[in-house]
C-alpha cells in the first residue's frame, strides 16, 4: 500500500504499532526505503500509540487506513468518530461481532438479471442458496470481510452483518455481501 501511495505521488505517513521491535515485520525495510515517514511505536519501548495525537484532530482529505487487532480497530474507530465520510477505511482479518439478527425467519430474494425467485432460510446464507441455483459467484472468505461477494441491491432492506461498510454506506441499502448479510425486510431484489 505504501508503494502505491508512493507511485501515486500521494503524501503519507505509517504508524506502526506492535508488542515489540522483535515482533514487528518489515522494520528495516521500511526504515531504509520510508525514513521519516514511518513511525514505530514498539509496546513494550513506548506503550500503546498515541491516538489521540495522531487522530484527535481531523485533517479535511486525509484518508486513515487501519489494520491490526480488533482493540487497535476499535480505538481507531473512536479516535475518528469525527471525521469525515468516508476517511476512514478498516480492513479485519476477522469479523466484527455483532448482534442478533432482526429477522430469524426465511426470506425471499428475487435474482433481477436471471429471474429467479429463491427462498433463503434462517440457517443458510444467500451466497448457499444462489450456489445450490446454479449461479456463479465470486467469494472468498465467507465471513463478510474480504467484500468479493458484493453485489447490488434493487430493492429491500438489508441486514449487514459485513465488517466492510461504514455506517453511512450500509444506510444507503444499494449493495451487500451475500456471505453474511441478510434481508431486514421479506423480500429483496438484488443485481444478480
Amino acid at each position: 500500500m505504501l508503494f502505491a501511495a508512493e507511485s501515486a505521488g500521494a503524501d503519507w505517513e505509517l504508524h506502526y504499532g506492535g508488542r515489540s521491535r522483535r515482533s514487528m515485520a518489515f522494520l528495516e525495510h521500511l526504515e531504509e526505503t520510508a525514513g521519516n515517514r514511518v513511525n514505530l511505536h514498539p509496546q513494550d519501548e513506548v506503550g500503546l500509540i498515541d491516538l489521540e495525537k495522531i487522530l484527535g484532530t481531523p485533517r479535511p482529505e486525509t484518508l486513515v487506513y487501519c489494520c491490526g487487532p480488533e482493540p487497535l480497530l476499535k480505538a481507531v474507530e473512536q479516535s475518528c468518530a469525527a471525521w469525515p465520510e468516508p476517511s476512514l477505511h478498516m480492513e479485519r482479518f476477522s469479523p466484527k461481532e455483532l448482534g442478533a439478527p432482526p429477522r430469524t425467519d426465511s426470506f425471499e430474494i428475487e435474482l433481477a438479471t436471471s429471474g429467479l425467485t429463491l427462498t433463503v432460510p434462517p440457517d443458510r446464507s444467500i451466497l448457499d442458496v444462489v450456489e445450490e441455483a446454479g449461479i456463479a459467484v465470486l467469494s472468498s472468505c465467507q465471513e463478510g470481510t474480504c467484500g468479493t461477494c458484493e453485489r447490488p441491491v434493487l430493492e429491500g432492506d438489508v441486514d449487514h452483518r459485513d465488517s466492510l461498510l461504514t455506517p453511512a454506506e450500509q444506510a444507503t441499502n444499494d449493495t451487500m455481501f451475500i456471505c453474511v448479510s441478510r434481508a431486514a425486510c421479506p423480500r429483496l431484489v438484488l443485481q444478480l
